[in-house]
């Protein structure tokens, strides 16, 4: 194959050609939809270029009927067409083009552009779909004003929509009929959206705090209706906190979901036209775990925050992702905060960053959250872009505190309404509004890898000086091998010896520190006594790896005393991290195991502490994880990191098997099901003890598991204990539940992928000939992205000593489904290489292994320019 075009930043220029209106009219047919394209165009006097000719994007799957210029249809020779695009030779400096194309829905099994799921027509545009529909200037910064015409059967699509307001509609003949969309708001293609079939929808209404009624829709198929009342109500509460926190209001007369199945994402902000993944929008306690709740949630409220942090200010060009993704992270991620749990939320957000975001900076697809050169733009809808993004903004909030950051936003939204605009230009809202030079920080923007903190200090009890000395670094990433000192807040307290804080220097007990050097210094006055224990990093107030050197002693002081409560967890872990690896040294070396039962009794008195939130006690009993903990070190021994991992849940499970019991009980209820914030903090907790009941193999505690199985009136408790009894040794009751839970649910798309995940994530081994056996099954296909994630990802992702077993079959197997899916829908094989390209952190067996499998992808034939890129750049 040729080598695919990489696109650079620096190679970036205006249009030379804009689009003021973009007239749409569909003809849909299952395998032959027309698409009748009329554009009004004009040469962008903001560009310099002199050229006549105008080339527009378009897929080779497009089949052209006709162009015509201003009513007059061209000839063959006044146009060329290639496989990524059509030019015409010569054009006026205003003019109307209009081209009628042909595309088959049916067969567009890559789910970009327009395509068909489960009988109905809808279409994904971002980032580049737009150019599957028709021909057209397929590129964030041409923004054009919308109308939409959507003809199709009256019977199997009843409902007809598209983005804005519904302004005319009628029949045709032949039993089929059209509406006409008209959305007021300029928008760039990827905001585009059709979904056309047999759909239902429950409604509602939402007042904004201007008086204005919006008529809400979510459309879903007729049996999911009593699935939607979560989301409905996750929406109105996102608009109400747009409005109270950033003062943002809804600007059109209706706002629309829809749930789809076949979706290559979680959710997408079309204008007016949200359209989501079933797995983010359909929720019922019988089907719905309460994460599964919390993620609608989360996502309902990232789509609709995109309303202004994205639509109303969109992206210049496609490097600029993170202008609109890292700022929606951020602020859904502080609307949960606000509906729930502050802390938990914090913890597992960070959780996620560490063990995603923190490889991915490690690996060969490293990149800056404003990326300097891309091939596939697909491929940059990263952790780094979305999380670490989110991140970078939080950042801004720390430095500036929340009054001048929504001064700042407030500037942002204003200043560049309408606009598609440069991170440049957010960070120069927050920069004017504030009067804080951010140069230096905008490093954050330019520079990939993961910054780590070193920290070391100095007492002087006579003088009761305390110094801190902080260090910081970044790692070499690809292209990027020296780094300059970051600008990042420190958030630190003091605590001490009765643990309780410390006033500081301005009075607080907790002080934001501002690093901009290499190394720096800190003096804290006032300080007497004995020497402080300091509790560094509070909240994470930077995306950064910190060193300090902590005692065991003083990380369970941590985790009884720190008022800050994600650093108690943080304490949890650490100490958690150093005994686990002291325990897979051990392993490695042949020596005995042999457990510090401080750690176990540092999470005795968390359990004991009836006053504490039950959710966050789970997270501090929660061990780190196999991800997290491979992560800490050079070279992955993932067995010896289970083996240590497995022997330290079975040592505290025995150990505080009768606090565990007694956690059981406590946290047990007979209220009916209801996904707030308590509920879900006690059901956390007590299937996190059931989990270590169940680690001491006894009997009993199997039969607990089962009983809970049995009994069980809603799917987070169900699940939960199927999870434990198919992991479990007793491959007995593990087929007896697999059964019945399939029986019970199997016209549940969205349960069955959990039945799916459980087998796949199976520890024991001999799983992946389970997995390979349910490819076979009725409730998988490689067509619908959410199996695929269920299964194979399940397995690659999430079975460590499974999928890296030593005669490399789980790379041979997952290397054949990306072979397999590079022909189907390239964007999700490229998203399963992610465990191979992470080779070089493993054994030279293990390596050889797995860069075999990434060459024979490599060499299996014509590539996506999405698979290529991932591979290409794994195997230098």
């Amino acid at each position: 194959m040729s080598q695919p075009q990489v696109i650079y930043l620096k190679d970036y220029q205006v249009p030379a050609f804009l689009i003021d209106q973009t007239d749409l009219r569909f003809e849909l047919e299952a395998t032959k939809t027309l698409v009748k394209a009329r554009l009004t165009m004009r040469k962008n006097p903001e560009s310099h270029s002199q050229q006549r000719a105008l080339f527009l994007d378009g897929d080779k799957s497009l089949v052209l009927h006709r162009v015509a210029i201003n009513d007059q249809v061209l000839s063959d020779k006044d146009y060329s067409r290639t496989d990524d695009g059509l030019t015409i030779h010569d054009v006026p400096d205003s003019f109307v083009l209009e081209t009628v194309t042909e595309i088959n829905p049916q067969e567009n099994t890559a789910l970009e552009g327009l395509y068909r799921s489960d009988g109905f027509y809808c279409t994904q545009c971002e980032a580049e779909g737009f150019r599957r529909i028709t021909f057209y200037l397929d590129r964030p910064d041409v923004m054009s004003v919308f109308t939409t015409t959507i003809e199709a059967d009256k019977t199997t699509c009843p409902v007809l929509l598209s983005n804005g307001n519904a302004i005319d509609s009628g029949d045709s003949e032949g039993g089929r009929h059209w509406v006409t969309w008209e959305d007021p708001f300029r928008k760039p293609a990827y905001l585009f959206a059709l979904v056309a079939g047999d759909l239902s929808h429950v409604e509602d209404s939402y007042t904004t705090m201007s008086g204005r009624k919006v008529v809400l829709q979510i459309f879903a198929d007729k049996k999911d209706l009593n699935k939607l009342d979560h989301a409905m109500t996750s929406l109105k509460n996102s608009m109400r906190w747009d409005e109270e926190v950033y003062g943002r209001e809804y600007d059109l007369d209706i706002f629309m979901i829809v749930a789809v199945d076949f979706f290559n994402m979680g959710a997408m902000e079309n204008k007016g036209l949200n359209i989501f993944n079933t797995s983010c929008v359909l929720a019922s306690p019988q089907t719905t775990t309460d994460l599964g709740f919390q993620r609608v949630e989360g996502v309902v409220a990232h789509e609709y925050f995109h309303n202004w942090s994205g639509n109303r200010v969109t992206c210049r060009d496609w490097f600029q992702l993170s202008l609109k993704e890292g700022f929606t992270v951020f602020r859904d991620s502080e609307f949960s905060a606000d509906f729930n749990s502050r802390t938990v939320k914090r913890i597992e957000d960070v959780s996620v960053l560490r063990t995603a975001q923190f490889a991915e900076d490690a690996g060969p697809m490293a990149h800056p959250i404003r990326p300097s050169s891309f091939i596939e733009i697909s491929n940059f809808y990263t952790m780094t872009i979305y999380e670490k993004g989110a991140e970078v903004v939080r950042m801004i909030h720390t430095l500036l505190g929340p009054d001048l950051f929504r001064k700042g936003s407030d500037l942002y939204f204003d200043r560049h309404d309408g606009q598609a605009v440069t991170t440049d230009d957010f960070v120069a809202a927050m920069s004017d509004a504030s009067g804080r030079d951010f140069t230096q920080f905008k490093r954050w923007y330019e520079q990939a890898g993961t910054p780590e903190l070193t920290v070391s200090d100095e007492y002087d009890p006579a003088a009761g000086v305390y110094t801190l000395i902080i260090q910081q670094s970044c790692p070499a990433t690809p292209g990027q091998n020296e780094k300059l000192p970051f600008h990042l807040p420190v958030a630190v307290g003091l605590i001490d010896d009765q643990g309780a804080d410390l006033p500081l220097t301005n009075g607080q007990t907790t002080q934001v520190l501002e690093l901009t050097e290499a190394e720096q210094r800190f003096e804290f006055t006032g300080i007497h006594g004995d020497k402080p224990v300091p509790s560094l990093l509070r909240g994470f107030s930077a995306p950064v790896k910190l060193r300090y050197p902590y005692s065991r002693d003083e990380l369970v002081f941590l985790m009884q005393h720190d008022s800050d409560g994600f650093n108690r967890w943080e304490a949890s872990q650490k100490l958690g991290v150093d005994v686990l690896q002291s325990l897979t040294a051990a392993y490695q070396q042949g020596e005995p195991l042999a457990f510090d039962a401080r750690l176990s009794e540092a999470y005795r008195s968390v359990l004991l502490d009836e006053t504490l939130d039950p959710a966050m006690v789970a997270k501090i009993l929660t061990l780190p994880s196999e991800a997290y903990l491979s992560e800490l070190v050079d070279e992955i021994d993932v067995d010896a990191i289970h083996a240590a991992r497995t022997f330290a849940r079975q040592h505290i499970a025995n150990a505080l098997e009768a606090e565990f019991i007694a956690a059981y009980e406590r946290c047990s209820s007979s209220e009916p099901y209801s996904p707030d914030a308590d509920s879900i903090a006690k059901r956390a907790l007590r299937n996190l003890s059931l989990a270590y009941l169940v680690e001491t193999e006894k009997p009993q505690h199997l039969s607990l598991a089962r009983t809970q199985f049995d009994n069980a009136d809603n799917m987070t408790d169900s699940q939960a204990a199927l999870g434990l009894l198919v992991h479990s040794n007793d491959e007995v009751a593990a087929s007896e539940v697999l059964a019945i839970f399939y029986e019970r649910w199997s016209e549940e798309s969205l349960v069955v992928n959990q039945w799916l995940s459980v087998q796949a994530s199976d520890p024991k081994l001999g799983t992946l000939n389970k997995v390979l056996a349910l490819m076979d099954h009725p409730a998988f296909t490689m067509r619908n992205p959410n199996k695929v994630r269920a299964l194979i990802s399940a397995f690659a992702m999430q079975n460590p000593v499974n999928f890296h077993q030593l005669d490399g079959s789980g790379y041979a197997f997952l290397a054949d489904r990306i072979i397999e899916l590079n022909a189907l829908n390239p964007q999700i094989a490229s998203r399963l290489v992610t465990p191979l390209t992470r080779w070089k952190r493993y054994s030279e067996q293990r390596q050889a292994l797995m860069k075999n499998e990434l060459q024979r992808i490599m060499d299996s034939g014509s590539l996506s320019t999405d698979v290529y890129e991932v591979v290409s750049k794994s195997l230098v």
